[in-house]
């Protein structure tokens, strides 16, 4: 990852605004936000459940746009980008991990992997999928169907899936929520050591304080706002 420049922001929320109209009346969830995401960082954005944690990562990742405000990718408004251009940006440069997995039931462990590489047009998919399987320690278990692994493993197939199409930024949101205590260690400790070695920018969102403090930099969000914590 040596052509990025570490000294431009990789990701930018500049004065964002996001709002919702509900039956109670106009819900404001943020308002002149701003952040500055650097190449190969990790960052953890954490609040309270209802914070907004997850709108804006929608918000960051381009799956979503704000009521007011700009958010940019290297530098490009994704807000002057149509759907099938944002789509595109996230195909080729980010990738995303869920606390729910987010497998597709009917195939195994090793076409979960291959199916973003094939749509990337990719000629060394089954090659990729094959070696990041084996990164995350399920070289054995390549034919095996999601119902057949356990929520850890699923997880680590999902990491496999993320990791293989060589994203710019990874987005994970409550990625050890469905885990119990010695497997979310076991995929967090996965998580920053990929991170480490492809250089990746990581973006975690979530309500762990270990987690939270396992990154560079870390956000608290309350009120529509974001603060740095200091250690």
């Amino acid at each position: 990852m040596s052509h990025l420049n570490r000294e431009k922001p990789l990701i930018e929320a500049q004065d964002v605004a996001k709002s919702f109209n509900t039956q109670a009346g106009r819900v404001d969830l943020f308002r002149d936000l701003t952040l500055h995401i650097l190449p190969g960082e990790s960052l953890a954005i954490i609040g309270r459940s209802g914070a907004g944690k997850s709108t804006l990562l929608s918000l960051l990742a381009g799956l979503d746009t704000p009521s007011a405000g700009h958010v940019l990718f290297d530098g490009q408004p994704l807000d002057q980008l149509d759907d099938a251009a944002r789509a595109a940006l996230r195909l080729e440069q980010i990738s995303f991990i869920f606390q729910s997995f987010h497998l597709l039931p009917e195939l195994d462990a090793l076409d979960n992997v291959r199916l973003p590489l094939e749509i990337q047009g990719r000629t060394d998919a089954d090659r990729k999928a094959r070696h990041w399987l084996e990164q995350v320690g399920l070289g054995a278990r390549l034919d095996h169907y999601p119902a057949q692994l356990s929520g850890g493993e699923q997880q680590r197939v999902a990491i496999a899936r993320a990791f293989a199409t060589e994203p710019r930024v990874l987005f994970a949101d409550e990625p050890t929520g469905n885990l119990d205590d010695d497997t979310g260690q076991q995929i967090i400790e996965q998580l920053f050591r990929l991170n480490r070695d492809t250089g990746a920018t990581l973006v975690l969102i979530t309500h762990d304080t270990e987690l939270a403090a396992r990154c560079q930099r870390r956000l608290h969000l309350q009120n529509g706002r974001l603060e740095e914590v200091h250690s």
